[in-house]
């Protein structure tokens, strides 16, 4: 669902109030936080899609990879998830059903989160997540609403999910990045939770359906400032993404992501078609956006290392709010 689409649903939806409820829905965060005591939050999220690889056991790597994400963004660690999906039972066999949940498990283990359980129906199509439940300190958990101006914008993985996904579906993307972006879309945001464990950063958001600009802006909005990014400093999986770009596999819902924030992004004229679609990119299981205070810039670089994330590349700047949410420029 667009981002459109799911605000006009969402809008004027019933809402119990608990003074106990610390993040919901409101700033359209990665995950609900909810205060237990004094030193514990619950941290609730589910999110599951359809096959974005042949391979069974690797789409399942990948959808619990990307639930489990949600939990990381908020400086969460999960420890109990569900399994939620939808097979067609009558188009593939048992054996490659039990191969989506093992690789699901796989990841489950890799996040020593216990796997409890689950759900399943029948389906026209395949569809398999999780929905996780993390622990997370009541005062240290991360959300959109808490960036500041002033702060250093971080990618914790490169883009081009989504147009990798789209030429491998037109078959004209080579099978090392494919493979490659494949690992990555399989890979935990783990290093959320450090972050937040050790009080480096206080502001955090996975960059999924919405690509960057989607979820940057909403981080923004929430937050009441406004980012500055360099489109030239974003981080790719691979040059060959801006050949996929040139040969048309970009997909519909990162065109969608670029009509949504075009009201209140600012692109300056040095910013290329290919970077606008960069920026807007559909992610699958991408990586964690960071906002950082300068002061802590050097050790969020070093546990980023420690913790062994993909990549660690600023991308911009918060200032203080404009009458636009973004603004775009190229190095």
């Amino acid at each position: 669902m667009d981002p459109e689409s799911l605000t006009q649903v969402l809008h004027g939806l019933p809402q119990f109030q608990d003074s106990r409820l610390l993040v919901g829905s409101a700033t359209a965060d990665d995950a609900g936080v909810f205060k237990i005591d004094d030193e514990r939050a619950l941290v609730q999220t589910t999110d599951f899609f359809t096959p974005i690889v042949d391979d069974p056991r690797l789409y399942g790597r990948i959808a619990a990879a990307n639930s489990l994400s949600d939990v990381y963004a908020m400086g969460g660690r999960p420890i109990t998830a569900l399994a939620v999906a939808g097979m067609p039972t009558d188009l593939i066999d048992n054996d490659t059903i039990r191969e989506i949940f093992r690789g699901g498990a796989e990841m489950c283990v890799e996040a020593e989160c216990s796997l409890l359980g689950g759900h399943t129906i029948k389906n026209p199509e395949p569809i398999y997540g999780l929905a996780v439940t993390g622990i997370v300190h009541p005062e240290r958990f991360l959300a959109n609403a808490h960036a500041r101006e002033g702060e250093h914008l971080i990618l914790t993985k490169p883009l081009g999910s989504g147009i990798i996904s789209t030429g491998i579906k037109k078959g004209i993307c080579s099978d090392s990045l494919a493979l490659l972006a494949s690992e990555l879309m399989g890979t935990l945001n783990k290093p959320g939770a450090t972050l937040a464990e050790r009080n480096l950063i206080h502001c955090c958001t996975d960059v999924t359906g919405f690509g960057l600009a989607g979820h940057l802006m909403e981080l923004c909005d929430a937050s009441g400032v406004t980012a500055e990014i360099d489109a030239a400093a974003l981080p790719l999986m691979s040059p060959e993404v801006l050949d996929l770009i040139a040969a048309g596999c970009v997909p519909g819902g990162s065109h969608k992501n670029l009509q949504h924030v075009a009201s209140q992004t600012l692109f300056e004229e040095n910013v290329t078609e290919a970077q606008k679609m960069i920026f807007a990119d559909a992610q699958t299981s991408g990586g964690l956006l960071l906002t950082v205070p300068d002061k802590n810039l050097n050790a969020v670089m070093e546990t980023l290392e420690e913790t062994q994330a993909s990549c660690s590349v600023i991308i911009g700047k918060t200032i203080p709010r404009q009458s636009h949410s973004m603004r775009v420029t190229s190095s």
